[in-house]
């Protein structure tokens, strides 16, 4: 009864993707209407896509809803019977690389950057780059939830750390690192990541969901900045010395 419920929801989901989506389809008949006047082919197109991109956001959030968040919370309890705790600093790498490499938004930044680039920053480059920093940022995130870290003893000296590098690093890899840092952090890692991270800290003994389970999709959105411009200093450097 319960699942035939949560089926049921995904009406109340599709109601919100379509408040959401409504504005910016309005916002382009406006300009289709007075100034674009785009092909009667264009348009049909264009609403076909937008179709595609309604049904997909509505199944993917209510998938997100019945199976996603569930199994986080549900892993993040396991994982706190754990006899040796130290063992989910590894384990939160792998879901943040994994999490990572499944973005679709990552992947979209991914192709527009070694399109942009002409193939000089490479899509399966780029793909590493973030997913082995988003993986070390959220294993440090398990670590802090762990051991009670304050998350501003990781945020406030990585943040000096991303302003230094920008003095040091090529140019064209600071713009790439800031919008990495922002697709980083789309809907595979925020709803499965989080999910894990609150489950854990509301587990654990002395520790606080609110407190320590959040934070974690910062050191995301910081893990991408960092290494990135990591790269790009190392790109200066080699371009440098040539």
């Amino acid at each position: 009864m319960r699942e035939l419920f949560d089926f049921l929801y995904i009406g109340h989901v599709l109601s919100q993707v379509l408040i959401a989506i409504g504005p910016l389809v309005a916002f382009f008949l406006f300009f289709q209407l007075v100034y674009l006047k785009l092909p009667r082919q264009y348009v049909i197109n264009l609403f076909k896509g937008i179709i595609l991109a309604v049904a997909g956001l509505t199944l993917f959030l209510q998938g997100v809803k019945m199976g996603f968040l569930p199994v986080g919370s549900e892993m993040g309890i396991i994982m706190n019977s754990f006899e040796r705790l130290w063992i989910l600093i590894p384990i939160g790498f792998l879901l943040g690389v994994v999490a990572t490499v499944a973005e679709p938004a990552v992947r979209i930044l991914c192709e527009n950057v070694e399109k942009a680039s002409s193939g000089s920053v490479g899509f399966m480059m780029l793909i590493i780059i973030l997913s082995l920093g988003v993986g070390m940022f959220v294993a440090l995130g398990m670590a802090k939830i762990i051991y009670g870290i304050p998350i501003y003893y990781i945020i406030i000296p990585g943040y000096i750390l991303a302003l230094v590098l920008m003095i040091f690093c090529e140019q064209s890899f600071i713009s790439i690192a800031f919008d990495a840092g922002g697709v980083a952090t789309g809907p595979m890692t925020v709803t499965f990541v989080m999910a894990v991270a609150l489950g854990l800290a509301e587990a654990m003994e002395g520790r606080s969901p609110v407190q320590d389970g959040f934070g974690l999709i910062a050191l995301v959105a910081m893990a991408p900045i960092l290494s990135v411009m990591m790269v790009g200093v190392v790109m200066n450097v080699m371009k440098r010395s040539k």
